[in-house]
């Protein structure tokens, strides 16, 4: 029988596809490096969770096997369907998406500004989010407009929050309990507002791996990056932490010796 796992890690990917320059790298995987991390993660032993056991777990209230891990992106790029969902499809895993909800079948307006070349992606439209829910896919909130909460008065934050759940439920016909924090950024009135607006659990950036004590509200995620090659995405896995590189590894095991040493 399988080691019931004593912690989940929970990776967090955003655009599938062609990146254009150093910026765009970071937040998005070519298609077939992802291919590459899901079939390392499958020869490791290793397997995706769906959320609903990811939850069940959390709550005491079913085990997974060591080695189980929770798959999500965040913003919903039109590149998850066409690039990410037939790897999945084929090793037969679940993933989760966090979706912007006023800009479901646009573009990535918030990242105008952010990026260098001023370039946007379109996101998921309605006919293939359909289509991923009958393939393993969750669909969650990650707000309408994708602000910075923390900048937010509490009307405004609460209709973002309340807003997007309603208008999630409406699209997909059940209830959406789970909100992704956009930027990760979250503070004492973000938690409490989105507790008001019906959501029951939150993802944040925060890395490290996640136990059963976890704050459902602050649940940790690792961030994947474009340029991680699948040993670094390993090592990230292994260490929970965002930084893969052998330099990190190496810091590690030096403090771990130095603390048996009593140095």
């Amino acid at each position: 029988m399988a080691e019931t796992a004593q912690r989940i890690p929970v990776l967090m990917y955003h655009r599938v596809g062609t990146s254009h320059n150093d910026w765009e790298s970071r937040y998005c995987i070519p298609p077939q490096e992802f291919a590459l991390h899901m079939h390392h993660l499958a020869k490791r032993g290793m397997r995706a969770c769906s959320l609903d056991d990811f939850f069940a777990w959390l709550g005491q209230e079913g085990e997974l096997p060591e080695g189980s891990f929770l798959l999500t992106f965040d913003d919903g790029f039109l590149g998850v369907y066409e690039h990410a969902a037939p790897v999945l499809q084929e090793l037969g895993w679940p993933a989760t998406v966090f979706l912007v909800s006023r800009l479901i079948g646009k573009n990535d307006a918030w990242c105008q500004s952010q990026n260098p070349d001023g370039a946007t992606y379109p996101l998921l439209a309605p006919e293939q989010i359909r289509d991923m829910r009958g393939s393993g896919f969750a669909f969650q909130s990650h707000t309408r407009l994708h602000p910075d909460l923390t900048t937010l008065p509490e009307d405004k934050l609460l209709e973002e929050l309340a807003g997007s759940r309603q208008d999630l439920e409406d699209l997909l016909g059940e209830k959406v309990p789970y909100l992704a924090y956009p930027y990760g950024r979250l503070n004492d009135q973000v938690i409490d507002i989105t507790r008001r607006a019906g959501y029951e659990a939150a993802f944040s950036t925060q890395p490290g791996f996640n136990r059963r004590n976890v704050d459902p509200y602050r649940i940790r995620r690792l961030d994947i990056f474009g340029t991680d090659s699948p040993s670094m995405l390993a090592r990230k896995i292994h260490f929970g932490s965002n930084d893969g590189s052998w330099r990190q590894t190496f810091r590690y095991y030096r403090g771990r010796v130095a603390d048996r040493l009593g140095l």
